[in-house]
């Protein structure tokens, strides 16, 4: 039997903001395989690249050099408009800032994506996906008319509901409670079994990380521990 192909693969990945004096290196050689379908959670501080990382490897930013491949996309040969057109219906991103369209309804914001990517049924499987996370209610709410739970719960739908191969989850739960955020977990985790995706997810709860088959643990910008290695 084979071993899956890599969803991620990526070598001395770095990444740099800023030039000259001003420059501050947030990523600093980073090595990386994941295959296909794994469940990873990423660890460590404030400050120590989680979210640049995921940035970098959902296509958000572009890294400053190294090599990325991304479901077998060479993301590092990519400019910003050939990466959003690979992200579309491949990449679901759930960021801790929601970045909702503010004139669009909940079901609008879900349906976005989807018609991006030209699924069939959009509006039909909004509301399925906001009815998943508890806002069946809520579909014909704006932004401003819901909480900040609320809110995430959207942003999850929306990230959901094209069935993406990578899912990359910047603490999903932040802004839930207890009840609602393990209801959200298990849904993300569902949807993931259901359609054999990668999951990578940003956390400081230990019980979420434990969830996951792989932990990666960052500091200074450089992997600090794999439970894999």
């Amino acid at each position: 039997m084979t071993s899956p192909s890599p969803a991620i693969s990526a070598h001395n990945l770095t990444l740099t903001l800023g030039s000259g004096e001003a420059a501050v290196a947030i990523l600093k050689g980073i090595d990386l395989a994941v295959p296909q379908g794994q469940t990873l959670a990423l660890l460590g501080p404030s400050g120590s690249g989680k979210s640049s990382l995921m940035a970098v490897l959902s296509g958000l930013e572009r890294a400053t050099s190294g090599s990325l491949s991304v479901a077998g996309e060479d993301f590092a040969a990519m400019d910003e408009d050939a990466l959003a057109r690979a992200r579309r219906g491949r990449i679901g991103v759930i960021l801790q800032a929601f970045h909702l369209l503010p004139t669009m309804t909940a079901q609008e914001n879900v349906m976005t994506p989807l018609e991006l990517a030209r699924i069939d049924g959009a509006g039909q499987r909004a509301r399925a996906e906001l009815e998943a996370v508890g806002l069946g209610h809520r579909l014909h709410h704006y932004p401003a008319q819901l909480s900040g739970g609320e809110q995430q719960r959207v942003a999850i739908a929306r990230a959901l509901a094209p069935r993406p191969a990578l899912v990359f989850a910047d603490e999903p739960t932040g802004n839930l409670d207890g009840m609602t955020g393990g209801s959200v977990v298990d849904l993300l985790f569902a949807r993931r079994a259901e359609a054999g995706a990668t999951l990578v997810i940003i956390t400081h709860d230990p019980a979420l990380a434990e969830r996951c088959e792989r932990v990666i643990t960052l500091a200074d910008g450089r992997i600090a521990s794999d439970s894999a290695a």
